[in-house]
């Protein structure tokens, strides 16, 4: 997926710069080596970026290519998102043996490794098993096909960036599972004042930006962890900008949503107005559950 969403990425760059020439180097990071468990379980928000980061820092590459919901709301000194293309559809998909979610028989075993999802499909069907389901979107499909569940859910751009979008059973409405924030969205990082910076602004979605602006920032102020089931999405409906955030108890039993608008321009505050709702809510105990969990560390690994 990783090379996939890099070619697009250079792709994008070529067009509008004509002799430009990019070298793709791999760098695997903690979240790519320990696929063996969950990634609630590893207890660090930055486990898909961190070598990434460090490889920037140091000049080995000029820029990162990130899926911009694993790039942690947190800014690194001397780095900066140069850009974020335009943003692919942000919605999980269901890929099924059996049939839709809302046909899965009482006890069919879902697979996906993201507490956002588990919570709202326990939350929509208690009678489900949701299981824990980690690896590249290749192997995850694998074991679908291998019997090991009867559906999975995935970003819908993952299929698409793949060239897999036919293997979506169903798209999920926003209303059922409401994406992570920065969901569908690339994230290019580059080192501050760095001449390849100017280049890499060209490819920026200001549309995208302010979405993701707004959803990074309900996160970020809310203080939710890897084991909190949050989740945020941020919408263009004319000249307003739409934010729905979520908060949910892991089990699904709990969940608390609400929308916010503001100017697309200011995405930042649109996203602290929701976030600073949420703390007064009943949401606030559920985020501080799950900081509990947090602070007592990761599992061993």
């Amino acid at each position: 997926m990783a090379l996939y969403q890099t070619r697009e990425v250079i792709d994008r760059l070529q067009r509008l710069h004509a002799g430009v020439s990019c070298r793709i180097e791999v760098i695997r990071t903690t979240g790519d080596k320990i696929a063996d468990l969950p990634l609630s379980r590893i207890g660090d928000t930055g486990v898909f970026v961190r070598q990434i980061e460090q490889a920037l820092i140091d000049g080995r590459i000029d820029l990162a290519v990130h899926s911009a919901k694993d790039l942690p709301s947190e800014t690194v000194p001397g780095l900066c998102v140069a850009a974020y293309p335009a943003r692919e559809n942000p919605a999980d998909a269901l890929v099924s043996r059996v049939s839709g979610l809302g046909q899965l028989p009482a006890g069919a075993r879902i697979g996906t490794s993201s507490v956002r999802r588990k919570a709202q499909l326990l939350h929509v069907r208690p009678d489900l098993d949701v299981v824990d389901l980690r690896g590249n979107l290749d192997t995850r499909l694998a074991k679908l096909d291998g019997g090991q569940c009867d559906a999975i859910v995935v970003a819908c751009a993952g299929l698409t960036r793949m060239g897999w979008h036919g293997r979506a059973t169903e798209i999920l409405s926003w209303d059922v599972c409401l994406p992570a924030a920065g969901q569908g969205a690339l994230a290019v990082q580059c080192r501050l004042e760095d001449a390849v910076c100017d280049l890499v602004r060209s490819i920026d979605d200001a549309l995208t930006r302010s979405c993701v602006t707004a959803e990074k920032t309900f996160v970020a102020r809310l203080g939710a962890g890897c084991r909190t089931p949050v989740a945020a999405l941020a919408v263009c409906e004319g000249d307003r900008l739409r934010l729905d955030g979520l908060v949910a108890a892991v089990d699904g039993s709990r969940l608390v949503r609400r929308t916010e608008f503001g100017d697309p321009r200011h995405p930042e505050e649109v996203g602290r107005r929701l976030a600073d709702w949420f703390m007064r809510s009943s949401a606030r105990e559920l985020v501080e559950d799950a900081r509990v969990e947090d602070d007592r560390g990761p599992e061993p690994w």
